[in-house]
């Protein structure tokens, strides 16, 4: 259904419209294609379920991949435009994704997407799960099948993030993370095992925003999810990462490991 070589190829040539020795489009660049690779692992787990009285097939998996290299396209222009991946002081990217996708295109007559996959079949499941897979709950009111899509783009997009964690954003400067204390709204809501909400009247330091990562692992869905991160390692592997300056926060993350690898270990 999907040429997922000619997919691969699009995007590309879209990617090159901008400028790619940017490193943080570079990363975006590469974050995608490495969406795309855990969403296809996601959807293929779910061959042998049924959820919600939802069967995955072959066509679904190919969705869920195209959807994976798609969710940030928007990225490489709010970057362009803003010099920021920050929604909150420039786009909702999720949102600025489906208006170009949905842009008709000059030379064609016809819309973006249509570059990507030739029927608009799946156009509505495409769209919604890009809108869907950056905000801090998924819209109601969607089908169960949207509902699977969405959650799937939101385990892969936050598995990568976990993978990013780890390897990438404080990799030139530890000391930014180690040298602080952990805020008190982030200490309150360590024991709610549920994500936290990052709220525009609290400021987060670079230690909260890593703690926020952490508590990704409370929004993710399915049993492939939980299996990649207990193989992969991640929140051993993002905290160790670190050498924490007081006390009182080598404590409390020690209790964050806890909870997370626990956590991690009751879903798998």
């Amino acid at each position: 259904m999907i040429d997922i070589e000619k997919t691969m190829n699009e995007f590309e040539k879209y990617a090159k419209n901008f400028n790619l020795e940017e490193k943080a489009l570079e990363r975006k660049r590469a974050h995608s294609y490495r969406v795309m690779k855990i969403s296809a692992q996601i959807a293929k787990n779910l061959e042998t379920e049924e959820l919600n009285g939802v069967k995955f097939n072959e066509d679904d998996i190919q969705i869920a991949t195209l959807i994976g290299l798609l969710h940030d396209i928007a990225r490489f222009e709010q970057y362009t435009r803003y010099k920021t991946f920050t929604d909150k002081r420039s786009v909702d990217h999720g949102d600025f994704g489906i208006e170009i996708l949905q842009t008709i295109q000059k030379d064609t007559g016809k819309k973006f997407i249509r570059n990507f996959i030739d029927t608009d079949k799946y156009d509505r499941i495409i769209l919604k799960a890009i809108k869907n897979h950056n905000k801090y709950k998924i819209e109601e009111g969607l089908t169960a099948k949207e509902n699977i899509f969405c959650k799937i783009i939101r385990d892969a997009d936050k598995l990568d993030i976990f993978f990013e964690a780890s390897e990438v954003f404080w990799k030139d400067d530890k000391s930014e993370v180690e040298d602080l204390k952990i805020s008190p709204y982030i200490q309150e809501h360590l024991h709610e095992n549920s994500t936290i909400e990052r709220k525009a009247e609290i400021k987060f330091n670079r230690l909260d925003t890593m703690i926020s990562m952490i508590y990704f692992i409370f929004d993710l869905n399915y049993k492939k999810s939980f299996k990649i991160m207990k193989d992969e390692d991640y929140i051993n592997r993002i905290i160790d990462q670190f050498s924490f300056k007081y006390a009182g926060t080598k404590e409390k993350m020690e209790e964050i490991r806890e909870i997370a690898n626990t956590y991690i270990k009751g879903r798998n």
